[in-house]
């Protein structure tokens, strides 16, 4: 993660002018960090808080996102089996267990769930960007054969973040007013 210009809540901003896969992961680290600045400095209390008739919390925004990385990354890219705890988890029974089950976790368990996720997920894409681009394909593919390439994946988790970010925006600021993008 480059660290040349941090904002004000401490995430790295994306390149301006840079490589394509600079860019991808420059706007993939941001929205890391941004859901870090939503979650951080709360109890277990606060992150199992849910607004309206959403299920939603932050603490199962963080284990989605734990989940969300290694699936595409480890699973999908480098086509490995399932880590733990996803390998454990009988997801017929509860397809929804990662967002479920956080409220069992502390946050201390949550946050190292999802750093580590995190720095797998990098380790996994340097080594892949050491052998081939962006535009190699995955490991495992879809049932009609296909697979995504890496940019796809990385386009896709800046998506995903993009989106359980404005949740936490609204988690965030239910929970103690806290606002900003």
């Amino acid at each position: 993660m480059s660290t040349s210009n941090i904002d004000d809540q401490g995430r790295p901003e994306p390149p301006t002018s840079s490589t394509e896969v600079a860019t991808l992961l420059g706007f993939l680290d941001f929205q890391r960090a941004t859901l870090e600045w939503k979650c951080c400095n709360l109890g277990a209390i606060d992150l199992q808080k849910k607004i309206a008739v959403s299920l939603m919390t932050l603490g199962g925004i963080l284990k989605h996102m734990a989940y969300v990385e290694n699936h595409w990354f480890s699973d999908w890219l480098m086509g490995r089996e399932k880590l733990s705890p996803w390998f454990e988890v009988d997801w017929s029974q509860d397809r929804d267990w990662d967002w479920n089950s956080a409220a069992k976790d502390t946050p201390e368990k949550l946050f190292e769930l999802w750093h580590g996720a995190c720095e797998l997920s990098r380790s996994l894409v340097n080594s892949a960007l050491s052998t081939g681009g962006v535009d190699q394909l995955a490991k495992r593919t879809w049932q009609d054969g296909n697979s995504p390439s890496l940019r796809w994946i990385l386009v896709h988790m800046v998506e995903e973040y993009a989106r359980h970010n404005g949740h936490a925006d609204l988690l965030r600021e239910s929970i103690d007013g806290q606002v900003g993008e």
